[in-house]
């Protein structure tokens, strides 16, 4: 390895290290707060290791009325929110990407960068009108306005990028369209498709404003869960904290055990003019 090997590695370690140490920084932050009293959170200077750890934050989070109810609540919005999206997204990505329809890619594309807040107030007005609000079914259909597009943009991305070959031999073999996107294009879109699923489930569980205001007290979602425990006469930093990571933990774990998938639907191109 030459000089300007080593150098250009160091510099590339140097970049990561600085890109990603602010969220490894403020992840153990925030694993310490939970783990810390309130006398050490408030104490200056900071402690970062405290001498005897609170796991009671984490037991009166989970020990909590509604705990598991709003647990329950982001696993059926999320699950539905993602299933239905990759059930629309994947086959109308494949369409626009073997029919070129880039007017039609252009279009997502505006669905993907416009705000779900500017779909709020009209798909408000109208779950009030079916009396629907409280519900979960619109917290599942309006997260669609946000899953749908990212599934979409990506599979065009990712069959742009997957050769054309086998599908024109299965064609010339007697398959219909709908039995080459079944045997052909999807299994080749297996990492495109995770990749896919990844985001949308992350997108989704994370949603804060939707659910704080379509839920009902019974239908809340976790992160407006966490919200909730904040109040003006008192903060208390450690259970917070502990429910911050509760909820983090699902899509964090989902990752790890998918990282292998989501590298190479990045490397295949999945996320392609993302």
């Amino acid at each position: 390895m030459n000089p300007r090997q080593i150098i250009g590695r160091i510099g590339l370690w140097f970049a990561v290290f600085v890109i990603v140490s602010p969220a490894i920084l403020f992840f153990l932050w925030m694993l310490s707060l939970s783990l810390k009293f309130e006398v050490d959170n408030a104490a200056y200077p900071p402690v970062f290791i405290p001498e005897h750890f609170a796991w009671k934050n984490y037991a009166d989070v989970l020990a909590s009325n509604r705990f598991l109810t709003y647990f329950i609540n982001s696993l059926v919005v999320t699950g539905s929110a993602t299933a239905l999206a990759l059930l629309v997204g994947v086959p109308a990505g494949y369409g626009i990407a073997r029919m070129a329809a880039h007017k039609s890619a252009i279009v997502i594309l505006i669905a993907r960068i416009t705000p779900g807040l500017s779909y709020l107030i009209p798909l408000f007005l109208l779950f009030q009108w079916l009396g629907l609000l409280g519900t979960l079914v619109p917290q599942i259909i309006i997260h669609l306005v946000v899953t749908v597009p990212i599934v979409i943009w990506i599979m065009i991305g990712y069959f742009e990028t997957t050769p054309l070959e086998l599908e024109e031999a299965a064609l010339i073999d007697g398959a219909t369209r709908w039995q080459v996107f079944r045997h052909v294009a999807l299994p080749i879109a297996r990492p495109g498709i995770a990749v896919a699923f990844i985001l949308a489930v992350i997108f989704s569980w994370n949603n804060f404003v939707f659910g704080i205001v379509l839920a009902g007290r019974e239908t809340r979602t976790l992160p407006v869960a966490v919200y909730n425990m904040i109040s003006f006469d008192q903060l208390s930093w450690g259970p917070l904290a502990a429910a911050a990571l509760i909820v983090t933990f699902p899509v964090l774990l989902l990752t790890v055990l998918a990282q292998r998938q989501i590298v190479a639907g990045l490397t295949a191109g999945a996320v392609k003019g993302g």
